[in-house]
């Protein structure tokens, strides 16, 4: 992940301000940066979003594709995540860079979502055994600015939001042969239910205290974080530590407990912003990922 040098001077004033829970920007411990949200961006998907948190950009493409079910799941449908890190948001991501972060943050998309509450993907298949609709789920980052897992949770929920699955009816003739049918119409489609999509809240140690949506100055004094995936009803799909660093069982507690308030209060905006975004339909101002 992109890094920045800090001085020991820094660090102090850092630490000391996290403390009185004052940060350096003027937010308390438990405040997100400015987030904009933008949906529909990328005409030649199913469903994308655009997330900008602080100086944090986020695109992120959803494309249906049928395909054959899993084996040990014959009645369901697949979600598929693939992340790459753009060169353009740090020169730390040139050549092959990035690819350790990438396969990190996919491999910890996986298993936030590998519960099968979050999203219905029985809904995604067609004909058990033989087809499915399989979402891959394609994420790219445009700047680097910190917390990226909290950017990226969040530009998924909207991008699948904004996905639209056409409908498909089997039709068997005479013979007994099964043949889809895919609906023409553009209007005719499917909407995931977006309700149980988690959000990521990634809490970082600093001194004795933990923030949420740290800086890269901030993360550059933590030594360990937690990362606490919670849905709109406050459950948790899954809790991760990274970093090199120690935390002991209370602070664990103490920051489960802090990601599941924050996790919950984050849901409720973020729903309001999209059905207010998709209400406005045809007169709502596209700004584009190139704006």
């Amino acid at each position: 992940m992109a890094a920045v040098q800090v001085s020991e001077a820094e660090k102090v004033y850092i630490m000391h301000g996290v403390q009185d829970d004052l940060r350096v920007d003027g937010r308390g411990c438990d405040d997100y940066r400015h987030m904009e949200i933008e949906t529909d961006v990328v005409s030649n998907t199913s469903g994308s979003a655009r997330v900008k948190l602080g100086h944090t950009d986020i695109l992120v493409g959803v494309k249906a594709e049928m395909s054959r079910p899993k084996l040990e799941k014959p009645n369901e449908g697949c979600l598929e995540f693939f992340v790459d890190c753009s060169a353009n948001a740090t020169p730390e991501f040139e050549g092959r860079g990035g690819e350790d972060l990438g396969t990190e943050i996919a491999n910890t998309l996986y298993r936030v979502f590998d519960n099968g509450h979050n999203i219905d993907l029985k809904s995604l298949c067609i004909c058990p055994m033989e087809h499915c609709w399989t979402l891959y789920v394609d994420v790219l980052l445009l700047q680097c600015d910190g917390n990226l897992f909290d950017a990226i949770s969040v530009a998924i929920k909207a991008a699948l939001f904004n996905t639209r699955i056409p409908k498909v009816q089997m039709i068997e003739d005479e013979e007994g042969t099964k043949e889809i049918e895919l609906s023409d119409d553009p209007y005719d489609c499917m909407r995931l239910d977006v309700e149980n999509v988690p959000c990521i809240v990634t809490l970082c140690k600093i001194g004795h205290r933990h923030v949420v949506d740290a800086t890269l100055q901030e993360k550059a004094c933590s030594m360990a974080s937690l990362l606490v995936a919670v849905t709109r009803k406050g459950t948790i799909t899954c809790v991760r530590k990274v970093g090199g660093g120690s935390l002991d069982p209370e602070s664990v507690f103490e920051m489960i407990e802090t990601g599941k308030r924050v996790g919950k209060a984050l849901h409720t905006p973020l729903q309001e912003i999209l059905q207010k975004e998709e209400s406005l339909g045809k007169k709502r101002h596209k700004v584009g990922f190139l704006g």
